[in-house]
């Protein structure tokens, strides 16, 4: 099928330099294998250095391309500017960010924490912020050329979803900046979009999601009006169109890319209700056992 394959054709990147969070494993990792094959030079970050290590090698094997692998937990300012300082030390420059790192775990809302609430607003609405905040800057004061931003959010930042409220709230947020900043930072030439994906299965995020047989009592593809998940191809096209510039009048969006599901049934997680009270006890226990 042609939606396996790549959609832009060679070069298409050819002399840029893309920053991309949480870019050393799953979704991340497919769309720098594809900025990589069309001529980028991309930067991955993420806490885990021996991941991001690893990522390095096998990327640049199957792509020819560069890679430089940088620590930084985004939740704090210092280590992003350290990232984007690494970045320009290196190349010279930087055209492109993708806000991809993220965390999520499904849990009724009165068992979290307020810990466990705030571990997910400070990855993915302050870690996009701080990203954000710190490359505009950079690109405003030095009067680049252009430059874009690409933020990965949910269906749910606009319906909402239960079960996943802290991921909800924060990605709205990460929607919200990326609407604003569209308007605001254009006169500076730095371009904003988002895309909502749906189900696109990744070993590591949907074993701590759907911990279990959960997988199969939950079978996402019943949820898609096509019929079946996403392929990481599908997503990497989508994300290297709107980091190229063909998707040069393309600002302030949102892309939705999830077959048909969110107009199926609103907030992907509304269907744990079915889950019964005791059962919340040992999926709590699972989750942990895997995160260890």
């Amino acid at each position: 099928m042609n939606y396996t394959k790549p959609m832009l054709k060679e070069g298409s990147l050819d002399g840029q330099v893309i920053v991309v969070t949480g870019g050393g494993s799953g979704l991340g990792k497919a769309m720098t294998k594809y900025f990589l094959e069309l001529g980028a030079k991309v930067v991955i970050s993420s806490r885990n250095m021996e991941k991001l290590e690893k990522a390095k090698i096998e990327l640049e094997e199957q792509t020819g391309g560069t890679v430089l692998p940088v620590q930084c937990d985004i939740r704090h300012y210092n280590e992003v500017e350290a990232m984007l300082k690494a970045t320009i030390d290196t190349f010279g420059k930087v055209d492109g960010l993708l806000n991809n790192a993220a965390g999520n775990f499904i849990s009724p809302t009165e068992r979290l924490s307020a810990n466990a609430f705030d571990t997910i607003i400070d990855i993915v609405l302050k870690g996009t912020k701080n990203c954000t905040l710190a490359f505009g800057k950079h690109w405003i004061s030095t009067k680049q050329e252009k430059a874009t931003v690409l933020n990965i959010v949910t269906t749910y930042a606009w319906t909402g979803s239960a079960y996943v409220v802290p991921s909800a709230t924060a990605k709205a947020g990460v929607l919200a900046m990326t609407r604003s900043l569209a308007v605001e930072w254009a006169k500076y030439k730095i371009r904003f979009n988002a895309i909502a994906p749906g189900p696109f299965p990744t070993k590591g995020a949907w074993d701590r999601l759907l911990p279990g047989d959960l997988k199969e009592k939950f079978d996402m593809k019943k949820k898609v009006p096509v019929g079946r998940v996403g392929e990481h191809q599908e997503l990497a096209n989508l994300a290297a169109y709107l980091i190229s510039d063909f998707s040069a009048y393309v600002n302030g969006e949102v892309i939705t890319i999830d077959g048909g599901e969110w107009l199926k049934g609103a907030g992907q997680m509304n269907m744990l209700s079915d889950i019964p009270e005791g059962m919340w006890d040992m999926l709590t226990q699972m989750i942990k056992s895997k995160k260890k």
